[in-house]
């Protein structure tokens, strides 16, 4: 009988993020980012509250793109031609796209967009990805912040 609790047990911490039910994205490979983009930041954010899941977020800089506008134009033109659907992001200065078969979402914005929507607490990200997004706009580095989530919104 306490084998079968611990085991349940276990297999309840599996299930939180991560493991049973595919509720986190594997790599963030799985995204396709524009020749010259670099992740300078990555990390897992959970969400362990009744619809758990877990994201991807990461801070991806190109020195050759013009502006993080410039850089974030260039990522959505190569999303629609890889085959992702434009969908809405979680604030209005968001950009999201499904991938083809809707099994990865993600979602985007320049670094100056994602810093006033948690700003304003519209949105969340783990503190290092704050961090890395506060370096990029004080070094005038084009930016943007991505969050790759399991399945479409």
């Amino acid at each position: 009988m306490r084998r079968l609790s611990l085991a349940l047990l276990a297999l309840a911490a599996l299930a939180g993020c991560g493991g049973v039910g595919r509720t986190s994205p594997e790599s963030l490979r799985q995204v396709p980012l524009v020749s010259g983009a670099q992740i300078v930041s990555q990390t897992k954010q959970c969400d362990i509250g009744s619809n758990r899941f877990c994201a991807l977020e990461a801070v991806v800089v190109d020195r050759q793109a013009g502006s993080s506008g410039a850089l974030t134009a260039a990522e959505d033109r190569l999303l629609h031609r890889r085959g992702w659907k434009s969908s809405a992001g979680d604030d209005g200065d968001e950009v999201a796209a499904d991938s083809p078969g809707q099994k990865l979402r993600v979602t985007y914005a320049t670094a100056f967009d994602d810093l006033i929507g948690l700003d304003e607490h519209w949105i969340k990200r783990a503190s290092s990805i704050e961090i890395a997004l506060d370096r990029t706009v004080i070094n005038r580095t084009p930016a943007m912040s991505i969050m790759l989530e399991v399945g479409p919104t």
